[in-house]
């Protein structure tokens, strides 16, 4: 089961310094699209242990647009903090498990 997207201000200089793997999702929590793709989203994440973090996205929110994100949900995955990949409202298991093999070498 995945946390809610979250408020909480994150700064893009600080994801850009982050180390290893982590996955930025974009999405907010009204958003049917989002709500019907958080159990794929779930099981593909559920053996996985790079960091997830689902950011609550919408007007005036920044840090979705420096990531040029358009679409919710939007996975950004980062490694050493440069996008190695992106999905864009998944439509499947495959799609999100080969993105994820991105980040696992």
């Amino acid at each position: 089961m995945l946390v809610p997207y979250s408020d909480t201000a994150h700064e893009r200089d600080t994801l850009d310094a982050t180390p290893g793997p982590l996955i930025l999702e974009f999405g907010s929590n009204s958003c049917g699209i989002c709500q019907a793709a958080a159990p794929l989203i779930s099981e593909a994440m559920a053996s996985s242990t790079i960091a997830h973090i689902r950011v609550q996205d919408g007007k005036g929110k920044r840090l979705g647009r420096s990531y040029r994100v358009k679409l919710w949900p939007t996975l950004i995955l980062l490694l050493e903090g440069k996008e190695v990949g992106r999905v864009v409202r998944p439509s499947g298991l495959q799609e999100l498990q080969n993105a994820l093999k991105l980040l696992q070498g």
